[in-house]
């Protein structure tokens, strides 16, 4: 009889998985098809030029800096791709080409690429961006916009009614939508506020996809209502759900995988200082662009937040119950 054992051995990795970080980026291209679709529903070709745009840009930029940073040979992951789709729906069709241009360079070329490329970026690169272009707005785009002022250009006439945005008007006291139409579809301000329902059926193909986890979204809309509940009442509770970015933000930006925390504890923990940092914009300050800098203000404590929440190694003795268990055994040494 033959006893002798044999073993079968091969290199690593031994746990193999289909996905991968490709089929990640395209599926959530995939689950902005939704909200890109009302969009352009309500703007017609405007919102296909500024999706354009930033589509465009965002590619040219990725392969520009790639080849700069001595990266050309990188395959093309559709991160670039998934940054500028996500940075023209932060804008309205009103803005100008150029500002779309800038913020998705700034996002995708100094966010993403100088960082290091795909998973060593600290903030979002497509709230960096969007941000980006607010805060430098006093510095160069106000020159931008008097030096390319004669070459503006529209796909069509802008047909919007003039009103404030939801969250104008809420800070405002005036008259709101109701709530419904808010929720299916509402006509104004960024394109990807015109349909709450849209990014949750986008967002529902991701869960089902296993992209995301329900702790993040859950935690901030939790927070943002209940936190409305308290100060303003039920109905402007939910009004600040559907108002302004919190659906993108909480659904799409704040999930991103780089710049979230790891560990569901982190993930509640995360959430809820977005909500309650969301609601202090809300409340105290400018109700505009409170989703976008809540989330970047709390993706540079992300490191910190894995830190503390990270899980113990199996087996491993916390270095307290180390120091616990020598005095001891010293103490219970004989003299």
């Amino acid at each position: 009889m033959n006893n002798e054992l044999k073993l079968n051995y091969s290199a690593s990795p031994h746990l193999r998985s289909k996905n991968n970080v490709q089929g990640a980026m395209y599926d959530v291209i995939i689950a902005l098809i939704p909200i890109s679709a009302v969009a352009i529903y309500f703007f017609g070709m405007n919102a296909v030029f500024t999706i354009a745009i930033c589509l465009v840009t965002a590619t040219l930029t990725d392969l520009a800096f790639k080849r700069m940073l001595g990266r050309g040979n990188t395959p093309f992951d559709g991160s670039a791709l998934v940054t500028g789709l996500l940075i023209a729906l932060c804008f309205s069709v009103e803005t100008s080409w150029w500002t779309l241009i800038v913020a998705t360079v700034i996002g995708v070329g100094v966010a993403k690429e100088l960082m290091g490329g795909i998973g060593w970026n600290l903030f979002n690169p497509a709230l960096f961006g969007r941000v980006s272009g607010i805060l430098f707005a006093s510095l160069f785009f106000n020159q931008l916009n008097i030096s390319f002022a004669p070459l503006g250009f529209r796909a069509a006439p802008v047909d919007v009614v003039t009103q404030g945005t939801p969250l104008a008007l809420m800070k405002m006291g005036a008259e709101m939508p109701p709530l419904g139409q808010m929720f299916i579809a509402n006509q104004g301000g960024g394109l990807a506020e015109v349909s709450p329902l849209a990014l949750l059926i986008g967002a529902v193909f991701l869960f089902v996809r296993g992209h995301i986890k329900w702790h993040i979204p859950v935690s901030i809309i939790a927070t943002v209502f209940v936190i409305g509940l308290v100060f303003q009442g039920p109905e402007m509770a939910v009004y600040h759900l559907l108002a302004g970015g919190l659906m993108l933000g909480a659904l799409y930006m704040a999930t991103d995988w780089v710049t979230s925390p790891v560990t569901p504890k982190g993930m509640l923990i995360f959430g809820v200082a977005i909500g309650v940092l969301i609601m202090v914009f809300r409340l105290a300050l400018s109700p505009t662009e409170g989703t976008a800098f809540a989330i970047l203000i709390m993706n540079v404590f992300v490191p910190m937040i894995d830190r503390l929440t990270k899980r113990p190694v199996f087996g491993a003795v916390p270095a307290k119950a180390q120091a616990t268990a020598a005095v001891s055994e010293t103490a219970n040494k004989p003299a």
